[in-house]
């Protein structure tokens, strides 16, 4: 039953590239713990660290509160809202194709949901499509208190075509179990010039949990 249960998160988070689609959107131990994430005992947990340049594409800009969700970010100044829905919001920057996007999903799941095997198989997975040439990145990450799993796409082939990074993780909220889905992303051809504020913005969540 757990693997079905999996199964199914694992088809849920391909549902959320879809709703994104149209933004470029694609597609942790639970929330409160310290140290490595349950079901993964060997890889360490990042602390969510920007680096001077992520900080700085930031420097200035405007508080982003989702209060829906009890969630919150800083993106630049010049930033647009583009969605605000009970379990969906997107943000992005000016632009075509090649604009910053912000795109967070919540997925609320069953309260015997087996989170931790879950959050081990999209890091499983993500380390597959690494090896598989398809992500560069793979890597534990704690955003805020909560441990989850942090994965960038490689470069595509297009330089049209969108990259995405996403952090996954669940969390309690308001006595419901939660998948948090924060992406950001633009397209090949935008999304070095991006990187930095992009970072900058996923690493200024705030949660409740």
């Amino acid at each position: 039953m757990k693997q079905i249960l999996i199964l199914v998160t694992l088809g849920l988070a391909l549902s959320l590239c879809n709703l994104s689609g149209r933004f470029g959107g694609g597609g942790g131990g639970t929330s409160g713990q310290r140290g490595t994430p349950s079901g993964d005992s060997t890889e360490t947990v990042e602390p969510a660290n920007p680096t001077a340049a992520q900080m700085e594409a930031i420097a200035g800009g405007q508080d982003v509160k989702w209060d829906a969700q009890g969630m919150s970010w800083t993106v630049p100044a010049s930033w647009k809202e583009a969605s605000n829905e009970s379990k969906q919001l997107v943000w992005r920057s000016p632009g075509g194709s090649d604009a910053a996007n912000l795109i967070v999903s919540i997925s609320p799941m069953d309260e015997n949901f087996p989170a931790d095997s879950s959050i081990k198989a999209f890091h499983d997975q993500a380390k597959t499509r690494m090896k598989n040439g398809e992500v560069d990145e793979v890597k534990w990450v704690e955003i805020d208190g909560v441990k989850g799993v942090q994965f960038r796409e490689a470069n595509p082939e297009k330089p049209d075509d969108f990259r995405r990074m996403h952090w996954m993780a669940y969390r309690k909220y308001a006595g419901q179990l939660q998948l948090v889905n924060v992406m950001v992303s633009s397209n090949g051809r935008g999304f070095e010039k991006q990187q930095d504020a992009m970072y900058g913005v996923l690493y200024s969540t705030k949660l409740v949990h």
